[in-house]
């Protein structure tokens, strides 16, 4: 599970934009890492799309967004090329990243209980901790928070 403070645990998964990605990769930066459910659907759209719209402020603040779903590297390219992301999907098949940053488990839509991924971003420092966790996020208004959430670290 995700604790505030503690080291984030280590990933190296396909990506979106080639090869594979690690967290040791993004050393130095702030890393804005969210889990979402599945590409193309209309809540995972509006949050890319809205990251992808904050991406200049993001990276302004030395930072950078790394979406992380179950799909596979051909759909993310294909998501990624549809809505012009500039920003990288990370593949986890297997569903291992995600147990481990808390962000797989039971779920209840419509009274039907079911085992998938929940929406939630972690924010990584440059040190690689833990900076913020936000579980079961509601996708309006959440780019923003995250934005707040980042310039209190870097004013820290």
């Amino acid at each position: 599970m995700i604790k505030e403070g503690l080291k984030a645990p280590a990933f190296n998964l396909p990506s979106s934009t080639g090869g594979k990605l690690a967290l040791k990769d993004l050393a130095g930066k702030y890393v804005i890492l969210y889990f979402y459910p599945r590409d193309n659907t209309p809540g995972c759209t509006t949050e890319a799309n809205e990251f992808n719209a904050a991406l200049r402020k993001i990276k302004a603040r030395d930072a950078v967004v790394v979406g992380v779903s179950k799909d596979s590297i051909d759909s993310h390219c294909k998501f990624a090329d549809k809505f012009k992301l500039k920003f990288p999907l990370l593949s986890d098949a297997d569903g291992s990243m995600l147990e481990k940053y808390g962000a797989w488990g039971e779920k209840n839509m419509y009274g039907k209980k079911s085992m998938g991924i929940i929406r939630s971003t972690v924010l990584i420092g440059p040190d690689g901790k833990v900076i913020k966790h936000f579980p079961k996020v509601k996708v309006k208004g959440h780019v923003e928070a995250v934005i707040e959430s980042l310039d209190e670290a870097r004013s820290n």
